[in-house]
């Protein structure tokens, strides 16, 4: 079992890339006006076949509650929560960014991360006061035709980006008076996709789903990514099948959920009585005239989906891209369309100019009108913050800490190999919006737009301050802590466990030093209680005190809550118990071998326990061996998520969890294992101690991998 120590570190470092959330590429700089739209490329098409929806009701017609949910006068009866007062767009009083220096800036930088990441392509562009400062782009979109990224043209996966696309969606049902804010989501949800109570006594609001905090567990492995396009299912199939746990209790803690909001995405569907592709395209992205902008998908024809994407915008996509020894490798093209309105889309850095501007002039581009004032305001306001310093949540934009301290809002994205981000700081005019094609390359996206911020708008940093705290205060903080944003049961929720950790701990001069995924970052004490700055940036994070002792943190990007691991589920426990479980079983299979066979000193009950506990430690190394094998080829992310569940990983649980059983018939046997016989014929004291603490480390090493969830080849 020793391998099993080196086998959890290999499959986390496997891991980590998969759960950095929410990538972007190059543009031709571009500060002309944006022309008018041309819907020629992705213009609404009739839905082939039957519509996703079996209940679709007509546009104008209110959802009706079933008998089982609260009465129908009082779900009427229950008020409105008001949106935040409509507001100009504001005027910026700055100095505009100039495109030759923006433009060197960023060159030096988008370069050092392409060379450093080994990025294949980037595009990007830059917005301010309506007009579009620079678009340009980077690298290969195509290596095989030498195919250079055009921002006009060069279509990137912008993932998790599209959700701001079904709030903008939401929100204009909700001004219409269709659909409330404060409404339970199960009143605009066709029957068969109504999420039961699951034991919880609140019914999941609107307002929930837009700020991450529904209560849903995450599942993603084996189905949220598809590489075969016809197992690609219709989204309300999806979300029937795919139907998450309720964890919690909604409106309590933030935790990131990609079904939550594909089933908002579907309600605004069923209100509106027509397919989300051709919603968000009729009312979001022709308006805006963004011609190179789809939910569609590149794949053949089927009855029962959505139509694909035209051949023109398909022939103009990019590939996807990993870093290898050899080179790039092109990766095989990911489908998200089974949860489009959660992250389906595809995009040029033009087309995310426009949509910027949108944003930022208060949803009118070119004098149309996308959403109102009122939205826009909800869009730039907390609708969701753990603390006046952390980041939040808006209605369903990221509420986002910048430098100089100010505020922005807008999302980030990432697919398998595309990792994206869109900031827009309304008290500067301003938009960025970077994407890369390359999964290594999620660095750059993710700090490239406070970089500009930072090198154009605020001063230089400072020499950090000393600590407000001293070693042992900060002491208080320090734990293991694990994220919401996971699975809670079954194997995938194992393997949430191991890679979905931060580590605190406090530093000698009273600060905290939090790890993640192999990367560790530097908080100061803020002033206030339990909230603490980065000491290179704006992000904080604040811990909330159960007692004396904080009991969960809320994380710098406002993704998640991490919360305080109990002893029995640490980490270095189940390193330490598998590493002497490993040795055990290799001292009982060794002995097995090489112990005297013609001694005949035990009793037939001692030999079939021998027997028994040889057996196990058989099983607890195949087990071992087959994580080990599943780890390395989870280093592979693709084999990962479109190979769930792994054969190996299968067959390791199901080793475990025979050897787990077998552990507890053994230990019943040991009082006659004592017992003996006499004192010529049975097993020297030396033994029965041995045999002993070899079976209760087994049984202990058992609970403890059935609390982590590893012991459920079925689930």
């Amino acid at each position: 079992m020793t391998s099993r120590v080196s086998t959890a570190a290999a499959f986390a470092a496997a891991f980590i890339a998969l759960w950095s959330v929410p990538g972007s590429e190059t543009r031709a700089q571009d500060v002309t006006p944006s022309p008018p739209p041309a819907p020629a490329s992705d213009a609404p098409a009739a839905e082939p076949g039957p519509r996703p929806y079996s209940s679709l009701r007509p546009r104008r017609v209110r959802p009706i509650a079933r008998a089982s949910e609260a009465p129908k006068p009082a779900a009427a009866a229950t008020p409105q929560a008001p949106l935040p007062p409509a507001a100009p767009p504001v005027a910026v009083s700055v100095a505009p960014l100039l495109r030759p220096e923006l433009e060197a800036f960023v060159d030096g930088v988008v370069q050092r991360a392409m060379a450093r990441d080994h990025i294949a392509g980037v595009t990007i562009s830059v917005v301010q006061n309506g007009q579009v400062v620079l678009k340009k782009g980077y690298g290969f979109a195509n290596l095989g035709q030498r195919r250079p990224v055009d921002p006009d043209k060069t279509l990137f996966r912008i993932a998790s980006i599209s959700k701001t696309f079904t709030w903008i969606a939401l929100m204009n049902e909700i001004e219409s008076g269709h659909m409330r804010l404060d409404g339970p989501v199960n009143l605009y949800l066709p029957e068969p996709l109504q999420l039961k109570d699951q034991g919880k006594k609140t019914q999941v609001r609107l307002r929930d789903l837009m700020t991450h905090t529904a209560g849903f567990e995450d599942r993603a492995l084996g189905q949220l990514f598809e590489r075969d396009p016809n197992r690609i299912r219709p989204l309300a199939d999806y979300l029937r099948q795919e139907r998450p746990r309720r964890v919690r209790e909604p409106g309590l803690l933030p935790s990131y959920s990609n079904y939550g909001a594909a089933l908002a995405g579907a309600a605004v569907a069923n209100v509106t009585g027509k397919p989300f592709e051709q919603l968000v395209t009729e009312e979001i992205i022709l308006p805006t005239g963004m011609r190179h902008t789809t939910f569609r998908e590149a794949r053949p024809w089927r009855d029962n989906l959505p139509a694909p994407m035209s051949e023109d915008l398909a022939a103009e996509l990019s590939d996807g891209f990993s870093w290898t020894p050899l080179g790039w490798k092109v990766r095989p093209r990911e489908f998200i369309g089974q949860v489009a309105p959660a992250g389906s889309a595809s995009s040029t850095a033009g087309d995310m100019a426009k949509y910027m501007n949108l944003l930022l002039n208060g949803g009118v581009i070119d004098g149309k009108t996308v959403f109102s004032p009122k939205t826009a305001q909800a869009f730039r306001t907390p609708m969701y913050r753990p603390a006046p310093e952390a980041a939040g949540w808006n209605a369903g934009f990221q509420d986002i800490p910048l430098p100089g301290g100010r505020r922005g809002f807008g999302h980030a994205g990432a697919t398998l190999y595309f990792h994206s981000n869109m900031v827009v700081a309304p008290d500067l005019g301003l938009g960025v919006f970077v994407s890369v094609n390359t999964d290594s390359g999620v660095n750059l996206p993710a700090t490239l737009p406070a970089t500009i911020i930072e090198h154009f708008y605020a001063n230089p940093p400072a020499v950090p301050s000393p600590s407000a705290m001293t070693y042992e205060q900060a002491k208080l903080y320090e734990g293991d802590y694990l994220t919401t944003r996971r699975a809670y049961g079954g194997l995938e929720g194992f393997i949430n466990r191991m890679i979905g950790r931060a580590t605190v701990r406090a530093t000698p001069d009273g600060r905290l030093s939090v790890s993640e995924g192999g990367s560790a970052a530097l908080f100061n004490a803020a002033g206030r209680s339990g909230v603490f700055k980065a000491v290179d940036g704006p992000l904080v994070i604040v811990f909330d005190a159960n007692g004396d002792r904080p009991s969960r943190f809320y994380a710098a990007r406002g993704f998640a809550t991490y919360e305080r691991v109990s002893p029995p589920r640490s980490a270095s426990l189940l390193i330490a118990t598998v590493a002497l479980a490993g040795l055990a079983s290799l001292a009982t299979v060794l002995g097995a071998i090489v112990r005297n066979r013609r001694e005949a000193r035990q009793t037939p009950v001692q030999a079939r326990a021998s027997q028994m506990q040889t057996a196990q430690a058989v099983l607890w190394l195949i087990s071992a061996v087959c994580m080990g094998v599943f780890a390395i080829r989870a280093s592979d992310q693709t084999a990962a998520f479109f190979g769930w569940p792994s054969g190996w990983l299968l067959s390791g649980s199901a080793c475990a969890l025979v050897a787990a059983l077998m552990s507890v018939l053994t230990l019943g046997a040991l009082p006659m294992v004592w017992r003996g016989g006499r004192r010529v014929d049975s097993w020297t004291a030396g033994r029965k101690v041995a045999f002993t603490f070899t079976t209760l480390l087994f049984v202990f090493l058992s609970v403890l991998l059935g609390l982590w969830g590893y012991l459920l080849p079925w689930s």
